[in-house]
């Protein structure tokens, strides 16, 4: 009996660390994200892209089709928001971050951009733990 008991208590404090852990790791996320709203807020294209994953399987999904490769995301936010102006200010709205596994988290949530023309919508992020660090692998943003 005292055996079971201890395995029993070895699984709930299994069970308690390891939801820590996670919502550590949602928060890291999470924390990533506001950085890159700042960074999109001073027009640094480049720091906003710090999260994405710098591969060609990169993959972003928009109203025009999908987009492969850091490079060729970075270069059509640069041709679609060439000036601070044009950039506006951004706000995410996290509406749901679920952590899938210990390399995975999948992020739902909307954006707004505060400009002259106000625009905004849903996204829907994979990110992936890659070499320690977490990165965007899939960006589907409406």
């Amino acid at each position: 009996m005292k055996n079971q008991i201890i395995c029993f208590l070895l699984v709930v404090n299994s069970s308690i660390l390891f939801s820590q852990v996670k919502q550590t790791e949602v928060n890291t996320v999470v924390k990533n994200m506001k950085t890159q709203e700042l960074a999109w807020n001073e027009a640094d294209v480049a720091g906003f892209m710090k999260y994405y994953w710098k591969s060609d399987s990169l993959k972003f999904i928009g109203s025009k089709g999908i987009t492969y490769g850091w490079q060729k995301t970075h270069d059509n936010y640069v041709k679609g928001y060439p000036t601070k102006e044009a950039m506006g200010i951004l706000t995410f709205t996290i509406k749901e971050a679920t952590q899938l596994s210990e390399t995975s988290i999948y992020v739902i949530g909307q954006w707004q951009l505060n400009k002259e023309k106000p625009a905004g919508g849903y996204f829907t992020l994979l990110w992936k733990k890659i070499n320690n660090e977490w990165v965007i692998v899939a960006d589907h943003t409406s």
